[in-house]
């Protein structure tokens, strides 16, 4: 494709988002590609790459497209962009031609924000602080009480991009067997430093496509991620329940410490989720694992009552954490969702006590960094269960680097991890 091409085609993804704003930008643009198969590998990732460049300054480009008094539509948010982009390589006259293929040209007003922008930082003095941070206005009081003075540094983190991390399949491999065979494919990783199962791959690298993926050596798996299975410390011989397993991610990394030995069961609310965990267990070669699907009336629960070692609570959450990865979502996220979503984790937790044996562990976990959603729903959840506890600092598993659970609680952040924003609390049953 012509970069004016590129261009255009990103500009209709934008539009494609505009249109359904509360679909996830990910998804919209996997449905986006697959319409359109002529697009090619590197075509996909130029026009993606610009795609979530706008995304992630869209509070600060609607700002500066507003103040010059036009209209913020996706042919404005891409020319802006150009315009405030500090390498400013790019003429918009050679790509707004409308030529075969190309946007068509600029109009006045668009000739005129182009200007008016061209030299400006992207971030002004001038913006409002919520604008500046990216952050929705109602949510910064909230990342304020999280992060403190520190909050604009951990938004900066954020706003940066994601790594690519991979977990290494124990049951089929180790890391130095993984690292050689991605290696073999020009394909080059390095170790985790948390992680101990965990590798961290440079740039954007076709991982589905290698044989060391295809082959179950490897799942592409976030190490902060990573770091929740830890903190489980499922064990051989063990009864484990991944009790919100969508497609069964950290499932497969419970299975892997369980050593293939004892019973695992993965349960959801969602069908769909669950069966997309079938391709993915086999392929890492589990089977120790089962599949359950949750439905209103259910009497599984029940009749399991205080059956089972380990309870994964991966609540459903804001996702505040894996901003890096999906910056649509500070766009999406309302102040509703949020007293939602605690309810919700409250209720769940509550559910998924009951399933916890006298003496067994249940492990509260999401992937984001609001105190709401985490430390208040931990104290919440102590002072209506007292046959709970925080885990003391010595009973925590050794997959944990020491240190990073001084309290039974692990908060991760992209600052100071470089992961994606997790928390995890490791409470038991007494016995």
């Amino acid at each position: 494709m012509t970069p004016s091409a590129r261009l255009s085609a990103a500009i209709d993804l934008l539009a494609a988002m505009e249109a359904t704003p509360q679909r996830p930008a990910d998804a919209l643009a996997n449905a986006f590609f697959r319409e359109r198969r002529y697009i090619g590998g590197g075509d996909r990732r130029a026009i993606s790459a610009r795609v979530w460049r706008i995304l992630r300054h869209w509070r600060r480009l609607e700002w500066w497209i507003t103040r010059a008094g036009v209209p913020v539509t996706p042919r404005m948010l891409a020319l802006a962009m150009m315009a405030l982009e500090p390498d400013g390589k790019e003429n918009p006259q050679t790509l707004f031609t409308g030529e075969r293929y190309a946007p068509l040209g600029l109009t006045g007003p668009e000739q005129g924000l182009y200007n008016q922008l061209r030299g400006q930082p992207v971030t002004s003095a001038d913006m409002p602080r919520a604008v500046r941070l990216e952050v929705p206005d109602w949510l910064l009081p909230r990342l304020e009480r999280t992060f403190g003075d520190a909050v604009e540094a951990e938004l900066a983190a954020m706003d940066g991009e994601a790594t690519l991390d991979l977990r290494v399949n124990l049951l089929k491999s180790d890391r130095a067997m993984a690292r050689a065979a991605l290696e073999a494919e020009g394909i080059h990783a390095t170790d985790t430093t948390l992680s101990p199962w965990g590798l961290r791959v440079a740039g954007r690298q076709p991982i589905t496509s290698s044989a060391a993926f295809r082959g179950g050596l490897i799942e592409i798996q976030d190490e902060g991620s990573q770091l929740v299975v830890a903190a489980v410390g499922a064990r051989p011989g063990m009864r484990v329940l991944d009790y919100c397993a969508g497609a069964a991610g950290k499932t497969l990394g419970m299975a892997m410490t369980m050593e293939n030995r004892g019973h695992i069961v993965a349960c959801d609310v969602s069908e769909p989720r669950l069966e997309g965990a079938v391709r993915r267990l086999r392929r890492a070669g589990v089977h120790n694992a089962e599949r359950h699907l949750l439905v209103t009336g259910d009497r599984w629960a029940r009749r399991r009552a205080g059956s089972f070692d380990r309870v994964l609570v991966d609540a459903p959450c804001t996702g505040t954490g894996t901003w890096r990865r999906n910056p649509d979502a500070r766009l999406r996220l309302r102040e509703q969702d949020l007293l939602e979503l605690s309810a919700k984790q409250a209720d769940i937790m509550d559910r998924a006590a009951t399933l916890v044996r006298p003496g067994g562990r249940m492990v509260y976990a999401t992937c984001s960094v609001l105190r709401e959603e985490n430390t208040d729903q931990i104290a919440a959840f102590l002072a209506r269960n007292p046959d709970f506890s925080l885990v003391a600092p010595d009973s925590v598993h050794d997959d944990l680097p020491p240190g990073l659970s001084a309290d039974g609680q692990v908060s991760l952040t992209p600052r100071q991890h470089h992961t994606d924003g997790f928390f995890a609390a490791i409470m038991q049953r007494k016995s």
